[in-house]
Parts: structure tokens; sequence; C-alpha cells
């Protein structure tokens, strides 16, 4: 499928996105995930029929979109409420009606929260890799119950450094561990081999992410419990601590409940129970100094808690279906791009 941008405005903020299909197309709308942008979703737009309408936007701060404050206060929704806005451009979507919506890791937080707060506006949902319904880390249970009080170890105080200043260089050497192009070929995906061609593509929507406090990482401030620092209230990964993000039950009760479709890998190193992102699972392998211990500061189980929230959704209405991909990480639509795509043309012709 070829596909063209267009500049559109949304809640003030001027947006590219990427657009391919006929109008009469179903439409099918692709959210990216951190570090990353719509550019991300190429290696599957390549595979999918003409006959359907995608609309894949560069979220704020990603990509050629602009790059407007996150209030991470608000959680997801600076994002969430952006992409419902585009929902009602009608140059984007000509046909009114309900969506077919993918979102990856972030992305699928942000999808979550739309069909919390936007009901009726998505006939069928796939979940890749989803960051968990309770947030990214510091909670301990299925259940999503805080760590400590004040959330230590998760937000913007979370990321490496040295990667940030490497994406903010537009570094594309893979002479260390932290620059963007190791992280892409160790974390991203379990074989840097399925990569191929796309490689230099993947790295340059990495490298597209605008850095500072509000935007990637985001600010952070002190904490009394380990690591010693807690989340802020600016930024990309603070919109994603629990102390911000915490869609559980809205997404439970939701007003519609369409079907989801929830794809992971088994290797995936992002959104994991042994994520190697979550400062209590590093201080638990020995990764990270003066770790207190598991009573106090466990391992967020973040596949059980999406697992745990996605049957109290089917319980209340809905439906889920979870495909585990073996020996794959955390972008399945970049290794396993033909299955991947399968599974969402599954969902656009039900």
């Amino acid at each position: 499928m070829e596909n063209i941008e267009w500049l559109r405005p949304a809640r003030g903020v001027t947006y590219d996105v990427l657009v391919g299909g006929p109008d009469d197309g179903v439409p099918v709308l692709l959210v990216h995930g951190n570090c990353s942008s719509a550019d991300f979703w190429l290696p599957l737009i390549r595979r999918l029929p003409d006959g359907i309408r995608v609309v894949a936007p560069h979220l704020r701060g990603y990509g050629r979109s602009e790059a407007a404050p996150v209030d991470a206060t608000r959680g997801l929704r600076d994002f969430a409420d952006d992409v419902a806005a585009l929902l009602d451009d009608s140059v984007l979507f000509p046909q009114p009606g309900p969506v077919v919506a993918a979102g990856h890791s972030m992305g699928g937080g942000v999808v979550m929260q739309l069909l919390a707060d936007h009901p009726g506006r998505f006939a069928s949902v796939l979940l890749e890799a989803p960051v968990s319904p309770y947030g990214f880390g510091g909670t301990r249970d299925l259940d999503g119950t805080p760590t400590s009080a004040d959330f230590a170890g998760t937000g913007g105080g979370g990321a490496n450094p040295d990667f940030v200043a490497r994406i903010e260089a537009g570094d594309r050497s893979a002479d260390v561990r932290t620059s963007p192009l190791s992280v892409l070929r160790s974390s991203y995906v379990a074989d840097p081999a399925a990569l191929g061609d796309d490689e230099d593509l993947l790295l340059t929507s990495m490298l597209s992410t605008a850095v500072g406090e509000d935007n990637y990482p985001g600010d952070s401030k002190p904490a009394n419990n380990w690591p010693w620092f807690g989340p802020g209230d600016r930024g990309v990964l603070n919109a994603m601590a629990p102390s911000c993000f915490n869609v559980a039950d809205a997404l439970v009760g939701a007003a519609q409940k369409p079907p989801i479709v929830w794809i992971r890998g088994d290797r995936d190193v992002i959104v994991s129970d042994t994520s190697l992102l979550d400062r209590a699972y590093l201080g638990s392998i020995g990764a990270m100094p003066d770790w207190p211990g598991a009573d106090a500061c466990p391992p967020q189980p973040m596949v059980g808690q999406t697992r745990a929230v996605l049957e109290r959704y089917a319980g209340s209405g809905g439906s889920y279906r979870e495909v585990v991909y073996d020996n794959c990480g955390h972008s399945p639509h970049v290794e396993r791009p033909a299955e991947f795509a399968a599974e969402l043309l599954k969902l656009v012709n039900s």
C-alpha cells in the first residue's frame, strides 16, 4: 500500500499523518509507541491491501508532528484526546462510523484510554505489546497495587541519560549498548536480523523523538523509597507512570466493548514480567545496587496484569483473544509482519 502525508490540526497541535487507501475503504487507525513514530508502522503498511483506509499519525513530539508538551498529570489523555480529534477529521476519515484500531506499546495504552473515554468509536481493537493498564513500573500484583506511596522508580527518572542524549544528538552508531541502534537491535526485537532492510528506517523513526522535560523522557522528582526517584508532572514517561496512568477499571467499565486481540512476543524485554526497563526487576537480578528485596519492591507483573484486566473486560461483556509469537520480541509487526497483518485483516474483515 502506498501512503501520503498530510498535515492536520488536532487540539491546537499540528499533526503529520500517514494516510493510505481509498476514501471508502474500511478505516484502520494505527497508533505507534514511545521512541518511535508512525514510520515504525511502514513494514506493516506495505503488506496491507489497497482497499482499506489506513491512518497513522505521528503523535505529538514524534516523527514530523509538532513537539507540543505532554501534561503527564492527565496520563496518556493528551495523546488519546489528540487522536480522538483526528478521528473527527473528515479529511482523514471520510466515512463516518467506528474504526479498527491498533496500538503498539505506549500506543496500546493510548488506544485503551480511547476505548474508555470515547466509546462507540471502535469496531475492534488490536493491542500489540501494550503497556500495562496499570502503567509502567511501581505496582506489585495483578490488581495494580502501588509498590510505594510515592511510586518510586517510575517516570522520567527511569530513562537512561546516555540513551536520551544520543537520541537528541541523532547518534546512528552501534558502538555502545545505550546507542539507539543498539537498543533497537537488542530491545525492540528478539532477533536483529528481523530488522532487515528496514533497520535504517526504524532507527530514523526512533531518532525523531523530541527530547526534554515536556516530551521524552519528562521531569523527575525525589522519592523516599528505593531507587530514590519518582514521577514528575511533565513528559512521556510520567504519562505512563502508575501515579498518572491507570485505565484498568475504566476499560472494564467501558460503555461499549469491541473485541480485543492482544498480540505479544514471548521474548519481549520491554513489556514483560521480567522487563529490563523495570527498576525493580533490574534490582532483583543484581543489575542495580541496594534493591530492598521482593517484599518491599517486587518486579511488576506487566503481562499478568494485562491478562487479568482483559479477563475482567471479557467478564463484563467484552471479549479478547491472546496471541503469543515464539522467539519474538517487542515488535511483532516488524518480526512477524505477515502473521501480524493477517491478524489485523481478520479484524478488518469481521
